[in-house]
């Protein structure tokens, strides 16, 4: 079964029973050429990215990082497509290809923030048992290449992240970046879009489509107030209910656009939701509340019936036109 995915660059047919089997194969590699700025940077990202901050070490659920030969750039969990919901966790892990070895950074910097998202993986894999829905996890660290940005955000490889000096990605060939869009952040987002028109096509109605992060408690010597953060653009119809149920448990503090802004173009809900007019929400969740089981267990719990109650609403299932704050689509 073919469909074509509404990508940044264009559509792409991808084989979507491949995605239920077993032997999906490590890469869909798909070669587009065109680009004319290395895509490299030595300044901050204000979205979905910490400087200046405060770690907070997970405990027990920190993931080992793999260096295998043959290395998948994304892992899909299966669930009941026919429920008409998707989960994505763009910086789930802080793996590297073996080639790569450790981008010439030392052991401390991969239990950062910077090389992935601290307690996100884990709050995705057990809401995704829960509730039964399919998940779609990016396998690579950021620091290699992030998927949450458009391919002309100059964040997209960092050459300098939080006062950290990335000696892999310098100097940052054409070539290079090409061959790590390739190879790594395209197939995973064209796992992502495959995912979603599967999804789609098996329900017939649009697919809400939930992405999971996390954030420092601390940033530049303040330390964040929020346990929880909803990020979005112009589509309130799955993030303003999320922030009311949050908000219900007193002992809970949630953000609104905190602690980034939702706007960015480019990144995964703009790229597979906003341009589609697909229901969506990011959830940033602190990652000193989810460094161990018990937090992740208590946050996936904590979300899975409000994401099942907000996944039962008639117009989350509506394709419906927003709009974005960073320009026309």
């Amino acid at each position: 079964m073919q469909a074509h995915v509404n990508a940044w660059h264009g559509a792409y047919p991808i084989d979507l029973d491949a995605l239920s089997r077993s032997d999906l194969p490590p890469h869909l590699a798909y070669s587009k050429k065109g680009w004319q700025n290395n895509g490299v940077s030595t300044y901050p990202h204000s979205g979905c990215g910490d400087e200046n901050y405060t770690e907070a070490v997970p405990k027990d659920n920190l993931p080992p990082m793999t260096r295998n030969t043959l290395f998948a750039p994304f892992e899909i969990i299966d669930g009941d497509r026919s429920r008409g919901l998707v989960l994505l966790c763009d910086h789930a892990r802080r793996d590297l290809p073996q080639e790569y070895g450790d981008l010439g950074l030392p052991p401390e910097e991969f239990e950062r923030h910077i090389a992935y998202d601290i307690g996100a993986e884990q709050v995705t894999r057990k809401l995704s048992a829960i509730i039964g829905a399919p998940a779609v996890l990016a396998n690579f660290s950021r620091l290699l290449i992030d998927p949450n940005r458009g391919e002309d955000d100059p964040t997209l490889i960092r050459q300098l992240y939080d006062g950290s000096v990335i000696p892999g990605n310098y100097p940052m060939s054409w070539e290079e970046r090409e061959r790590r869009l390739d190879t790594f952040y395209r197939p995973y987002h064209d796992a992502v879009g495959a995912m979603i028109a599967s999804v789609h096509k098996q329900t017939g109605t649009a697919p809400f489509i939930l992405s999971v992060h996390s954030f420092t408690p601390v940033m530049q010597g303040r330390a964040r107030p929020w346990h929880a953060g909803v990020l979005w653009d112009m589509d309130h119809r799955a993030a303003w209910p999320l922030i009311e149920m949050l908000a219900e448990d007193t002992g809970i503090v949630v953000g609104d656009n905190e602690p980034y802004d939702g706007a960015l173009r480019g990144d995964t809900m703009f790229r597979h939701a906003i341009v589609n007019g697909f229901a969506h929400a990011l959830i940033e969740i602190r990652q000193d509340l989810i460094g161990d089981e018990a937090g992740t267990s208590a946050w996936a719990n904590r979300l899975a019936p409000i994401v099942d109650a907000i996944n039962r609403r008639a117009d989350i299932h509506e394709v419906r036109q927003f709009g974005s704050r960073t320009g026309p689509l």
